[in-house]
């Protein structure tokens, strides 16, 4: 559900990039207020936002529509990190996406970050997923916060999507009919990506409960606890999802394109300002594997499509690391509790 640059004007783009930034100065205090940010929470940053950045390059096909769907990844980092922290961890994960693979519009990105990380790891994960797991977590209660929560914030974002392109005037895309295809396939990658992030989730639960149950309390996971084997299962788990499950994605285009195709014919819209051609020049100088592969190469070319996960996960693993770091060490200089 990525937008580009083209669905938005400069208006909507320029005030969706002051909302995201605002969310993410309010995560970054929220996390250092909380004193969470300690020795195990910034390495499981990293390492979680490598794995969702490596799972959202697997497209899975969507039977019967033609269409194809990622997991988003906000509830899956909400339920493992907390929702700050989760945010932030996002929005690493979409900037690496943005400027290093073509992924998503410069101009776009406060629209990605908020549609795909405020709308679930915020809005979602306080209004369904919270109230759901209750004070007695359990695997069954896990699974359908999960379930349900991913479905909320995939709706929401999807609705989101609707209602920034008609601010911006896309009559290619007029609203009720773009709306009566988005919601109800993004309803079917929801259930899968509900499905997934329920079988992760449960995964760590049987591992290490501490994770979530203290990221549900917004609390440090304690001294005693370890998480080495949790964060060796998900740097292979990264490792195997970006450098061989990629080469298998589906080919169909994603819940978005596939409804832009269906109200307007064409996936590939144009629109054409200083703001847009500013954007996308800045961009394609800094990608240097566009579309997930070698630059001047196909991008089928499974070598490329490998090295691209492999190489956007340990980018992911320095950036949404560094943050965590970043945040802790400001929580020392203010004497909260850090690292």
């Amino acid at each position: 559900m990525h937008m580009a640059d083209a669905l938005l004007s400069p208006a909507v783009g320029g005030t969706m990039i002051a909302v995201s930034a605002g969310a993410l100065a309010l995560a970054v205090k929220k996390s250092g207020a909380a004193g969470t940010m300690d020795e195990k929470k910034v390495p499981l940053m990293g390492i979680m936002g490598a794995f969702v950045f490596a799972a959202q390059m697997i497209n899975f096909t969507i039977p019967a529509t033609g269409s194809s769907g990622h997991i988003g990844g906000g509830i899956l980092l909400a339920a493992l990190l907390g929702p700050w922290a989760a945010l932030i961890t996002l929005a690493a994960v979409l900037l690496i996406q943005c400027l290093f693979f073509a992924d998503g519009g410069l101009l776009a990105y406060g629209c990605n970050v908020f549609n795909m990380g405020v709308l679930s790891s915020l809005i979602a994960y306080f209004i369904i997923y919270k109230p759901l797991i209750g004070k007695k977590l359990s695997a069954g209660r896990l699974t359908l916060a999960s379930l349900l929560a991913v479905i909320g914030g995939l709706q929401l974002g999807a609705f989101f999507v609707v209602v920034e392109t008609a601010l911006s005037g896309v009559t290619e895309l007029p609203f009720a009919s773009f709306a009566l295809l988005m919601q109800p396939i993004h309803l079917a990658i929801a259930l899968v990506e509900g499905v997934i992030t329920a079988a992760v989730l449960v995964f760590v639960y049987r591992l290490r409960p501490e994770i979530i149950e203290n990221a549900a309390k917004d609390e440090r996971i304690p001294l005693t606890v370890s998480i080495k084997k949790v964060l060796v299962s998900f740097v292979i788990l990264a490792a195997i999802t970006a450098g061989m499950l990629s080469l298998f994605a589906s080919a169909w285009p994603d819940g978005l394109e596939w409804s832009m195709e269906n109200v307007a014919g064409t996936a590939e819209l144009e629109r054409e300002s200083a703001v847009h051609s500013a954007a996308g020049d800045l961009v394609s100088a800094s990608a240097f594997m566009p579309d997930y592969a070698f630059k001047g190469e196909a991008a089928e070319n499974p070598a490329g499509t490998a090295a691209a996960g492999l190489a956007g996960s340990a980018i992911t693993i320095l950036l949404a690391g560094g943050a965590g770091l970043l945040i802790a060490s400001l929580g020392r200089r203010r004497g909260r509790p850090a690292l």
